[in-house]
């Protein structure tokens, strides 16, 4: 980070605030709302699609989010975010039936698509040049240890209350509309991502002999990668990492045997190693991006290798603590290599950070979708085999796409070669 975390920039702190109240509330959620859908009597099938839903929705809508965020500012976008997905909360407390599930779900889908470019450019703003890794990475952290919480804070709630849920989504509600205010008041109004090199006072443009017009270059897009490679690296990612994230339980307890205390309990590893996070932001800030972001297609790989051969209590547990940790390096690195792609058109910036996010978000949606049919196709070893392969390609095309990235020297020269010509 620019600071040290002692003298950190307020309007960080407040995303990252944000982040984890946002992601408590949403444990509490998506905890309790499969089983509130079985209680109303949808299927299990029916239940897949309503806990994918709000993905969906945020994946066709995020363009537009993205839009948004640069034409009103980020600030409003986010802030309008917050709104829309604490009425979610509301909306689920008074369903009665599966239409006012998806319903609700599919608002909070609409919140995703405005919320998340809002945050990954402020994100980008708050870690300057130097430190964007480290902000991905403290915001991860506390969004991941809020999940883990939430989540088992759901639990003991509906113990307690007798399996209420309305109240359940009542305190979810709350914890998501807390942060309404801290964004209100710390965090900058910005006029679209660019903003900090578009917006210059007046008495500052005037032309010196030395000096060209200050609109000069903001309006110059800068010639930088093409973005679609960069969505495919975000699918391959996020779909390889996500075959097994839901299905894990299952795999615990169907193919290695476990009981349901025993998966429980490997649960519990996660917030330990989410905390490497800062770490690995550090690493791709004063390292370099492409050795963490392969961390995640190394752990990806290894699991698979260690759930295929030792499928017991220990096994199960090295390779979730060996996901998890490759969560834990991909999340600031994904966001320091998109804030660098979107770095090139510095007024569409939102919008090019959506669009990098889409490939993630549609990895997320296909991955368990392909786990599925591969297991119940050809079974579990094939379906670990295929994620080692995809793993292994996802590592090589990685290396591929880095290179179309220019250089820090390379970059500056462009840029200086854009500036001159526009001038000249």
């Amino acid at each position: 980070m620019r600071q040290r975390i002692g003298r950190a920039d307020p309007a960080l702190l407040a995303i990252v605030g944000e982040g984890f109240l946002s992601r408590l509330s949403f444990g509490l959620v998506s905890f309790a709302l499969p089983l509130y859908a079985l209680q109303l009597g949808m299927s299990l099938t029916q239940v897949g699609l309503l806990t994918s839903v709000n993905m969906m929705v945020g994946l066709a809508f995020k363009p537009v989010g993205g839009w948004v965020a640069d034409r009103f500012g980020l600030k409003p976008s986010l802030s309008a975010a917050i709104g829309l997905r604490s009425v979610v909360s509301l909306l689920l407390a008074m369903a009665g039936t599966p239409w006012q599930l998806f319903s609700a779900r599919s608002v909070h889908g609409l919140s995703i698509a405005l919320r998340d470019p809002a945050v990954n450019a402020l994100l980008a703003d708050c870690g300057g040049k130097k430190a964007v890794a480290s902000s991905f990475a403290w915001y991860q952290t506390a969004k991941s240890l809020a999940g883990a919480l939430g989540k088992a804070a759901a639990g003991v709630l509906l113990t307690l209350t007798a399996r209420d849920f309305s109240l359940l989504f009542v305190v979810a509600f709350a914890l998501s509309a807390l942060p309404i205010y801290v964004v209100a008041r710390y965090v900058p109004r910005r006029e679209g991502s660019g903003s900090a090199t578009v917006a210059e006072p007046a008495s500052s443009a005037a032309v010196t002999a030395d000096r060209p017009p200050p609109t000069v270059q903001p309006t110059t897009r800068r010639s930088g990668p093409a973005r679609l490679p960069f969505i495919g690296l975000g699918f391959l990612v996020s779909a390889t990492a996500y075959m097994l994230a839901n299905l894990f339980p299952i795999l615990a307890t169907e193919y290695a045997g476990l009981s349901e205390a025993q998966t429980g309990a490997i649960y519990l590893i996660s917030p330990l190693l989410v905390l490497s996070g800062p770490l690995f932001g550090w690493l791709s800030d004063h390292i370099g991006r492409k050795p963490v972001l392969l961390v995640r297609g190394v752990a990806n790989t290894l699991s698979s290798v260690v759930f295929l051969v030792s499928p017991d209590f220990a096994g199960m547990a090295a390779g979730r603590a060996l996901d998890d940790v490759g969560k834990a390096a991909f999340r600031p690195a994904w966001g320091s290599l998109m804030a660098h792609v979107a770095s090139f058109d510095p007024r569409r910036r939102a919008q090019t950070m959506s669009l990098l996010s889409m490939g993630d978000d549609a990895g997320e949606i296909i991955g368990p979708i392909l786990a599925g049919f591969l297991w119940s196709t050809w079974g579990v070893a094939v379906l670990l085999t295929v994620r080692v392969v995809l793993a292994l390609a996802t590592e090589v095309y990685a290396l591929v796409v880095a290179r179309s990235l220019p250089k820090p020297g390379q970059e500056s020269s462009e840029a200086a070669v854009d500036a001159s010509t526009a001038t000249g």
